[in-house]
């Protein structure tokens, strides 16, 4: 069974760590800063076995070079980091932590964004392409690419543990109110996120049954939604992926 800990880093980055209880190695998923992780491994009298990167950008990669040289550890993931020494693809798979996990190409806010998902632990490790309510900004790949990503992860089983690299919660659902403001799992997850975060809590992992339910950009084909869309725009918009475009546009300006 694996154990998963946020380690608090930068301003709102979580890095995750993956330990198991029969091994005193731990790896950490886009360490945006090596600091916080080497604290949190003498704390806990652990050392580091491995390095998962999602994507090349510096919050999730700046922590890299200090971690690889003091630990003799490998970064395995995106090629388009300069700190990855194993790059990943599509299908690939690894081994951490006598634990399998796939590896999927998720482009659309980096071109080289992978995703890290075990079918045993029901784990998914996505970086920056899909939060608690929302998902990230469209810097690199476009809009169809994005939206055939978040629909790779929305067919992972419903029971599957999300734990993307943001906490951006409360941020996410007030837009999330937003476009469906009668939608009573976005005033639940409000309800929650809320209480959670009253006590300085991770709002974090979600699963892919409850962003189903409160995610605007898993729910392009909802009335709702659609209806939203159309009014923000001010034109007649349906095809989901024109939705989820008009919803992500909406969103960057929100």
């Amino acid at each position: 069974m694996l154990t998963i800990t946020p380690i608090p880093a930068l301003n709102d980055n979580y890095i995750w760590q993956i330990s198991h209880p029969d091994h005193p190695e731990a790896w950490v998923v886009d360490p945006g800063a090596s600091q916080p992780v080497i604290d949190h491994l003498q704390a806990n009298g652990q050392t580091l076995a491995g390095i998962l990167v999602t994507h090349h950008h510096y919050d999730h990669t700046d922590g890299i070079a200090e971690l690889k040289a003091r630990y003799g550890v490998q970064a395995y993931g995106a090629g388009d980091s300069a700190h990855t020494d194993i790059t990943l693809a599509d299908g690939d798979r690894l081994q951490v932590l006598e634990t399998t996990f796939e590896v999927l190409a998720i482009p659309g806010h980096t071109l080289d964004h992978l995703a890290f998902y075990s079918p045993q632990t029901q784990t998914l490790f996505c970086g920056d392409t899909l939060f608690f309510a929302g998902c990230g900004r469209i810097f690199e790949g476009t809009p169809q690419q994005m939206f055939d990503s978040l629909q790779k992860l929305a067919v992972l089983p419903d029971e599957t543990r999300v734990y993307p690299t943001h906490e951006y919660t409360q941020a996410n659902l007030k837009f999330a109110q937003a476009v469906e403001p009668d939608n009573p799992h976005v005033l639940t997850a409000i309800r929650d996120t809320n209480t959670l975060r009253n006590s300085n809590l991770p709002t974090l992992p979600t699963t892919i049954r409850a962003e189903k339910c409160h995610n605007p950009f898993l729910r392009s084909h909802q009335p709702p939604v659609i209806a939203a869309a159309m009014e923000q725009s001010g034109s007649f918009v349906v095809d989901p992926v024109e939705v989820f475009a008009t919803v992500r546009q909406w969103k960057d300006n929100f």
